[in-house]
């Protein structure tokens, strides 16, 4: 019989619980991810109790006041607030999703905040994305073009500007591309649905003169054809997006270029 040994520090522990704030009545329990590459310690999960009557309506007002009144040593990403950055994505209650639009609110019983998955993680819900944008720059992310530049820009008719649409609005969270099982196991060649969404971007914008390039760049087993459809992508998409249909269009279009 195999046995099999997880690795440290997948075992997560149940870790310190805060204690509830004074004359508080409406509290908010969060049970979040805590690990530090600073001391020998598995992860834990730390308990908090968040008093909404004075906090903003957001999971991301909740991890800001918990930092500034509870424990200053959470460690999170954040920077607009507004669902434009993309900084705060982190699995919330078992989804990915932005912490700065998901309402409090929307969960009747505790929240519980982890890191996105199967990344490495920095410290607390910070994941290392050092792979995950390494890969953006590898599909050259601009307009590429061998024509003059014209003296103001370069137009395009309002039919080819709608094509962008559902395509240009991805902010680069990561949601999509760490809840899909092709990207888990293979993110080392595997592109994954946010970036292959940004190629397609590119090769169908009608100002591009490399989409031949752009496909070969694509042409492998891996990079592109590791999608299995599932869509996890689009039901995690924050935006509303659907990266498992611009995965289809460039494979739709691999074969038409045969």
């Amino acid at each position: 019989m195999v046995e099999l040994t997880l690795p440290k520090n997948s075992r997560v522990g149940t870790g310190k619980t805060h204690t509830k704030p004074d004359g508080a009545k409406n509290l908010k329990t969060f049970n979040v991810y805590r690990w530090s590459p600073d001391d020998d310690k598995n992860p834990a999960i730390d308990t908090y109790y968040v008093d909404l009557d004075t906090c903003g309506p957001m999971i991301l007002d909740g991890l800001i006041k918990i930092k500034n009144e509870i424990d200053p040593t959470l460690t999170f990403r954040r920077s607009c607030r507004e669902g434009i950055c993309g900084s705060c994505a982190m699995n919330i209650n078992g989804t990915n999703t932005l912490a700065c639009t998901t309402g409090m609110d929307e969960f009747n019983g505790d929240i519980n905040i982890y890191p996105l998955p199967h990344q490495p993680v920095v410290k607390d819900l910070v994941p290392d994305l050092t792979n995950f944008y390494a890969q953006y720059a590898s599909i050259q992310p601009w307009l590429q073009a061998e024509t003059p530049s014209p003296s103001k820009e370069r137009l395009q008719s309002k039919e080819d500007r709608e094509k962008l649409d559902g395509l240009y609005e991805c902010i680069l969270c990561a949601c999509c591309s760490t809840s899909c099982p092709s990207y888990w196991w293979n993110s080392d060649r595997f592109l994954g649905p946010a970036i292959l969404l940004q190629a397609y971007r590119w090769i169908i914008d009608s100002r591009d003169e490399h989409t031949g390039e752009r496909l070969d760049n694509l042409e492998d087993p891996f990079r592109l054809y590791r999608c299995h459809t599932i869509m996890n992508c689009a039901n995690t998409c924050p935006k509303g997006l659907n990266p498992a249909k611009a995965i289809a269009e460039i494979k739709k279009m691999m074969v038409e270029r045969r």
